[in-house]
């Protein structure tokens, strides 16, 4: 090994300048931080150029990721949790060898300890630190499910056997040693997180007790514990919650804020009695998440123009309309995060807030309290906004206030449960909104919906039948110059044949002839035709593109956006 220290090492990689070096020499010489500390604190290095420069100074190879088959459980299952996180070293298999990954090959104390207990002979390799907790995170193999269940059966009858102590944000993944009732809550909810579940289901029946997972938009059964248990099992979701676990009778919501491994997951709850008992659904939002660019959702040329060329008016609406779960909200996020500077006020009002932006003020509806969408909106308008995004318009005194805050020169982003972008303006005119206003201070309706991707893994390419492509408005001659995949299944995708889901859109621009449109009254089917002449790509339509770049099926556009509905006379 070359003897040069990490400074030497960065500087020669050109991972900093000497001028960044002697910066952070001078700062460690006030605080007595580490050099490492210093240029993670500056944002001169990243965790990967770190490793790049650890890999390099030790002569060791740099893994820059961490896949599945290099993750070996039985290596994982030799070694205690807590000392793998702690020192950000993990086991895996790398190149037909036992290796253990470090992200900091100069700490030889918990490498020689894992060669160790490993049994010896490991290869040595460098990869980032985030690398490295995300992979133990992912792969640490939990306790089984079906154990837990046995424990449960077997502890039954012991009282001490459900725990209904008030539950601290602490890391469930290293709460290994709790009651069995509890393990399985959080087995549940770490499960939920690994498959990136957006919603846990637990369904109780007259003689049995199911728990599901929505992933992608679908819901699948993943276990099914002991009727017998149901009762503490939901006692100790409710204690989580804050709920009280004796009124039986009435629904209830609450929440729970949790680390799962290094994220910080934010749980709502919502409890409903039914026939055989409680049924409870917890809706997961994993509160580090980022929301993707406005560039990156997959929009085409022309509506990504009029939609960035809208969001930077100064005034008017933006509606983005679609049912429960098509990705409204994430979509307003991403114009959110596009238009979030210093020199902008932003606030928003939602029901609830589910992901904190920072820069941006984010009132909470609070119904019960009176604070509802429209009082909440009139105090906004005294706060010296310019952008203003209301979570849902839900009646006619929340669309007056947003249209009037519009037509004073603000620019006011909303949702409208709509079946498409043109319905957005009938449906305005339905709640008692005058047409004038209505094409004075709207500037574009977006529909959109989401479809499962197919995962690339395991997609394979076929011949759809006749009757399907006709479904989707496709001919055959087009079919010939079009290669479409059906899903399989994998175990990187769960044996679905899907992983992650994309957004199909609708971008409907206010042009002079739909204004006129608008103040005529005119049907839906009327303002849509103009649309279309206009430029209009219609929901279904967007779909075919995606499916003829490979990246979702012709059973998934049809599941939302059927041709029949969406067909033009």
């Amino acid at each position: 090994m070359v003897n040069k220290s990490l400074g030497d090492i960065l500087i020669e990689l050109g991972t900093i300048n000497t001028q960044q070096l002697q910066e952070c020499q001078k700062e460690i010489g006030k605080s007595g931080a580490s050099l490492e500390t210093c240029l993670f604190e500056k944002k001169m290095i990243t965790p990967e150029s770190l490793a790049k420069a650890y890999a390099s100074y030790a002569s060791l190879p740099f893994v820059e990721t961490i896949t599945e088959k290099m993750a070996d459980l039985t290596l994982l299952s030799k070694v205690p949790l807590k000392f793998l996180q702690d020192n950000a070293v993990v086991p895996v298999m790398y190149k037909e060898q036992v290796t253990i990954l470090t992200a900091n090959p100069m700490d030889f104390q918990p490498l020689d300890e894992l060669n160790l207990i490993l049994g010896g002979g490991a290869q040595y390799a460098v990869a980032p630190r985030t690398v490295i907790i995300n992979a133990i995170n992912r792969y640490y193999p939990l306790e089984g499910t079906q154990q837990m269940i046995e424990e449960l059966e077997e502890a039954a009858e012991a009282p001490e056997a459900v725990a209904f102590e008030e539950i601290e944000e602490k890391d469930i993944l290293a709460m290994a040693t709790e009651a069995p009732i509890i393990k399985l809550v959080n087995n549940i909810l770490f499960q939920a997180v690994k498959r990136d579940a957006s919603d846990v289901h637990v369904e109780p029946f007259e003689k049995e007790l199911i728990v599901r997972y929505r992933i992608d938009g679908v819901l699948y059964d993943v276990m099914s514990p002991p009727k017998r248990i149901q009762g503490a099992l939901i006692s100790r979701i409710k204690i989580m919650a804050n709920l009280n676990i004796a009124e039986k009778r009435v629904p209830q919501d609450g929440r729970i804020a949790i680390k799962i491994a290094d994220k910080a997951i934010d749980i709502r709850v919502s409890v409903l009695p039914v026939t055989f008992g409680e049924r409870i659904v917890m809706r997961l939002l994993d509160k580090t998440r980022t929301f993707a660019k406005l560039q990156d959702l997959g929009f085409d040329k022309r509506d990504y123009k009029v939609i960035t060329e809208s969001i930077e008016r100064p005034n008017g609406i933006i509606y983005v309309t679609g049912p429960t779960g098509s990705g409204k909200t994430s979509t307003l996020y991403s114009i959110l995060s596009r238009l979030n500077r210093p020199e902008v006020n932003i606030i928003t009002v939602e029901d609830p807030v589910e992901y904190q932006m920072k820069g941006i003020g984010q009132v909470q509806v609070r119904t019960k309290v009176g604070l509802t969408f429209a009082v909440a909106l009139r105090a906004i308008l005294r706060q010296d906004p310019d952008i203003i995004m209301i979570g849902e318009t839900r009646d006619q005194e929340t669309a007056q206030i947003a249209i009037q805050a519009a037509l004073t020169g603000h620019l006011v982003l909303s949702t409208l449960h709509t079946n498409s972008a043109p319905a957005a303006i009938t449906r305005l005119i339905d709640m008692g909104i005058e047409p004038f206003l209505i094409a004075s201070s709207v500037v574009i309706a977006m529909a959109q919906r989401l479809v499962r991707r197919l995962c690339d893994h395991c997609k394979k390419p076929y011949k759809p039948e006749p009757a399907l492509l006709k479904r989707i408005g496709i001919t055959p001659e087009e079919a010939k110059h079009i290669t479409f995949y059906k899903a399989v299944g994998c175990p990187e995708c769960l044996d679905t044949g899907y992983k992650g889901r994309l957004a199909i859109f609708e971008v409907m621009e206010m042009t002079p002839a739909i204004i006129q449109l608008t103040m005529q009254r005119a049907d839906t089917s009327v303002i849509r035709n103009q649309a279309i002449k206009d430029g209009m790509t219609l929901l279904v339509q967007d779909g075919v593109r995606k499916i003829k770049e490979g990246l979702t099926t012709i059973d998934e556009v049809l599941a939302v956006a059927t041709i029949e509905h969406e067909v033009v006379e």
